[in-house]
């Protein structure tokens, strides 16, 4: 009998021990994508600029964001880390989120309109608070700080690739395709459209300085890499992305008191200035930018669809027409041009028109809020870091960048507004480490 008792004893335990195994197996894949947080965050990013919604890949962004917010969320469970935590930007984030929500519900499905949300709302919103959570290190932001530099990098060649007419150079072939996306006589990148690829090579051009005069990119690849921007700015195409990008560089080269920066921004315009001339010796070159200088027709179409947007917001000032009916509902408002469909090309105003003074009012709290991350205080520890007083100081620019774009094209690319709001979440994460410092120091 103590055999056999024996015996069941040591199979229990075997059974157990079996279980057991089976189960640290099973978490082994989540133990990995808690382990490096930032990586995964970047690779997340990386998705949402690769990936375009009219491109058919599985839904790799959606796969690598649910990842994320798994990894992190994980992450912050085991270290007993508070899981959300509010800001003052959450609630205006949180209200425009809801608005888009509550205006589609009891709606059958299109993955169109949901796609909107996500990349307007939902994924800046996700993205805000879990930067706040992995972006705590300075090894972290340095990580932040190459990924923004290498797709700089990326841009940048992919555009000057397509002045030059060296297309076999170019990946993902998708950009090429001419029945995706928008722009396709112009370098508009893997976002598939010339806006939102000025936009981002803009900003991550902010960034490229800010590298430069931190000293963590040096040399020849800084020299070539910075250089390499006006020209692939000049490749968009786009009037609305030039005059950005000398307004940039002209109110950097006044507010900053970086001689560095001031330096890099007269290198900027003199390799811009020098790109022209070179542009102008080739007749083809020379021939569509001066097409493009002279092309009225984009200035009369906005006209147009400025006006039926404002008889659109007129008729439901305050409730708005919701998500996504406003291409539709914009053509028959608007008189001379026989689309079905017409966009905005300007994110106030499909604000305004989708969600009324009400949403235009949440935004506009929204982006105040944001600004003022920009003024918080800087931990002791990290005034030599990425998130230094020169970063603080360049924020305001950075955002003056993505106003200023906005008025041109609705902000619903992920990339675009993902790697904002990736930014803003680690300046509110910086402002809570101060708080913590200066409470500790009582």
């Amino acid at each position: 009998m103590q055999a056999v008792s024996l015996r069941a004893e040591n199979s229990g335990s075997l059974r157990q021990e079996l279980a057991g195994h089976a189960v640290a197996a099973g978490l082994r894949p989540l133990q990995l994508l808690m382990q490096a947080p930032s990586l995964l965050f970047l690779v997340a990013l990386t998705a949402m600029l690769l990936r375009h919604p009219d491109v058919q890949f599985y839904a790799v962004d959606r796969i690598a964001f649910g990842l994320l917010v798994l990894g992190v969320v994980g992450r912050a469970v085991v270290l007993r880390q508070r899981v959300f935590v509010t800001e003052k930007a959450t609630w205006p984030m949180l209200g425009l989120t809801i608005l888009a929500v509550a205006s589609v519900a009891g709606q059958a499905f299109d993955n169109e309109t949901w796609s909107l949300i996500a990349a307007k709302f939902i994924v800046p919103f996700a993205l805000f608070h879990l930067a706040a959570l992995v972006f705590t290190e300075e090894k972290f932001l340095r990580q932040f700080e190459f990924f923004a530099l290498v797709v700089l990098a990326y841009l940048s060649f992919t555009a000057i690739a397509f002045l030059v007419g060296a297309t076999g150079l170019i990946f993902p072939r998708f950009i090429l395709d001419a029945s995706l996306g928008y722009h396709v006589d112009r370098a508009r990148g893997p976002l598939l459209q010339a806006v939102a690829n000025g936009i981002s090579l803009n900003l991550l051009g902010l960034l490229a300085i800010h590298a430069f005069r931190r000293r963590s990119m040096r040399g020849l690849k800084a020299v070539l890499l910075i250089a390499s921007v006006p020209l692939a700015i000049l490749a968009t195409m786009t009037r609305a992305v030039w005059l950005s990008f000398a307004a940039t560089m002209i109110v950097l080269m006044v507010r900053s008191p970086s001689r560095c920066v001031r330096r890099a921004c007269l290198g900027l315009v003199l390799t811009a200035g020098v790109a022209l001339v070179v542009v102008l010796n080739f007749p083809e070159l020379r021939a569509g930018l001066a097409e493009r200088l002279e092309e009225r027709g984009p200035v009369e179409f906005r006209k147009a669809v400025y006006t039926g947007g404002w008889q659109m917001f007129l008729e439901r000032p305050l409730t708005g027409w919701g998500v996504n009916q406003m291409p539709t509902e914009l053509a028959r408002h608007v008189s001379g041009y026989r689309q079905r469909v017409l966009y905005p090309h300007n994110t106030y105003l499909e604000l305004l028109v989708e969600h009324g003074l009400v949403g235009l009012a949440l935004y506009a709290w929204l982006m105040w809020e944001v600004w003022r991350l920009g003024r918080g205080a800087i931990p002791r520890s990290e005034r030599h870091g990425f998130l230094d007083r020169q970063f603080h100081n360049l924020w305001p620019i950075l955002l003056g960048v993505y106003w200023v774009n906005a008025a041109l094209v609705v902000m619903n690319y992920q990339f675009v507004n993902g790697l904002l709001f990736t930014m803003a979440g680690m300046l509110a994460a910086q402002q809570r480490r101060a708080a913590q410092q200066r409470l500790a120091a009582i």
